[in-house]
């Protein structure tokens, strides 16, 4: 939250002028910050992808504002398995996105190897960027506003672990919801939380 900075002194007509400007200034910046947050939660809450209709093979379907991360994927080598990209939203100064080279919507329609090098290289990155304090998400089918997998990578954020996870040892077992739902995970003494059952879930991370 940003301080807005109020004059006390009103026999300074100069200091109190600029002042007064300074606090018209932070106040609008206030404002259209959390107009900003605003918008890009109602898109979130509206966003669903469970009917996508981006086709490689049907250039006009490509268009679509959901079909976006599916055309970065298009950029990519043809023999490339996993990219990054940052994520574009202002609102999100500090998010990276993981995603597959390969065009698909659902985890479990990713063959088993090329799942486990999305989960091993993702966080890696993850780690590089916040040591232990990694955090990733995956939006539920519900709220996502892109066709394309991608993953949410951030900075964790403080006290949101919830009593519904599962441990794992690692990344071949994190376990893929088939209902649609979405799930996080970050590292805990060695090994990996997954919470799963929620549709929107990058909200545990800092953006």
């Amino acid at each position: 939250m940003q301080s807005l900075t109020v004059s006390t002194d009103i026999s300074d007509t100069t200091r109190t002028g600029r002042n007064a400007y300074s606090t018209f200034y932070n106040e609008s910046r206030v404002r259209f910050s959390k107009l900003a947050g605003i918008l890009a939660l109602a898109l979130l809450l509206r966003g669903d992808v469970r009917n996508c209709a981006c086709d490689v093979a049907k250039p006009e379907t490509m268009a679509a504002r959901e079909c976006g991360l599916c055309r970065e994927a298009e950029k990519q080598p043809a023999d490339a398995i996993v990219f990054f990209v940052k994520d574009i939203n202002p609102n999100k100064p500090n998010r990276w996105l993981a995603l597959p080279r390969a065009h698909t919507h659902a985890f479990q329609d990713l063959p088993p190897e090329v799942r486990l090098a999305l989960w091993n290289a993702t966080i890696e990155k993850a780690r590089s960027m916040w040591g232990d304090q990694w955090g990733l998400a995956f939006n539920g089918d519900e709220r996502r506003t892109q066709c394309h997998l991608h993953i949410h990578i951030g900075k964790l954020l403080d006290n949101v672990e919830t009593p519904n996870f599962v441990v794992v040892d690692g990344p071949a077992g994190i376990p893929i919801p088939t209902d649609g739902t979405g799930f996080w995970v970050h590292p805990v003494g060695g090994k990996l939380h997954v919470h799963s059952g929620e549709q929107v879930t990058e909200f545990v991370l800092m953006r």
